[in-house]
């Protein structure tokens, strides 16, 4: 079986902007498909698992907590100045069940962006499935699962999320 990598520097990003900061332990998989703007910090121990194929963009101005995962089979874009707290996890991946005779894992996979836009704040251990959008200046409290679509300015939480209120825009 062949290994994907280490995971560990060096790294070459397609984009790394000025003032970005990766702290220690974290691990980068493709860094060739992931960008970076600049003053991006991105927390111990976070996995950020670029693919072979689609890409990882993330704005400026985001931080990204500790221990988080993100999967960017798919594609995920993050918008400019997200919060993204601990342990978040981001994917955009899943097998299909088509046949049930065959093992999950050895079926066919199907490939689904994740969008966060602009001005975000993602809450601890908050979970984001394949294919959602996640709407401009939305509060995603802590331990949420976001399995569609969440308009903007919105405060959601619960397993599945759903839309506790309306925020302002600005």
């Amino acid at each position: 079986m062949k290994s994907h990598g280490t995971g560990k520097p060096p790294w070459n990003f397609k984009h790394l902007g000025e003032g970005t900061v990766i702290e220690d332990e974290c691990l980068v998989f493709h860094p060739e498909t992931i960008s970076l703007a600049s003053n991006v910090y991105v927390g111990h121990q976070t996995i950020l698992k670029g693919y072979f194929k689609n890409e990882m963009i993330i704005g400026s101005g985001t931080w990204i907590g500790q221990q988080c995962l993100f999967h960017s089979a798919g594609g995920i874009t993050i918008g400019k100045n997200v919060g993204i707290g601990p342990c978040v996890r981001i994917l955009t991946s899943t097998h299909k069940d088509q046949n049930p005779h065959e093992p999950i894992i050895r079926q066919e996979i199907s490939f689904r962006p994740v969008v966060i836009e602009d001005d975000c704040d993602i809450g601890l251990g908050t979970i984001l499935l394949p294919g959602v959008t996640v709407g401009r200046g939305v509060q995603i409290g802590a331990g949420a699962v976001v399995t569609r679509d969440l308009p903007a300015y919105t405060v959601v939480v619960g397993v599945p999320a759903r839309v506790v209120r309306s925020r302002r825009e600005p």
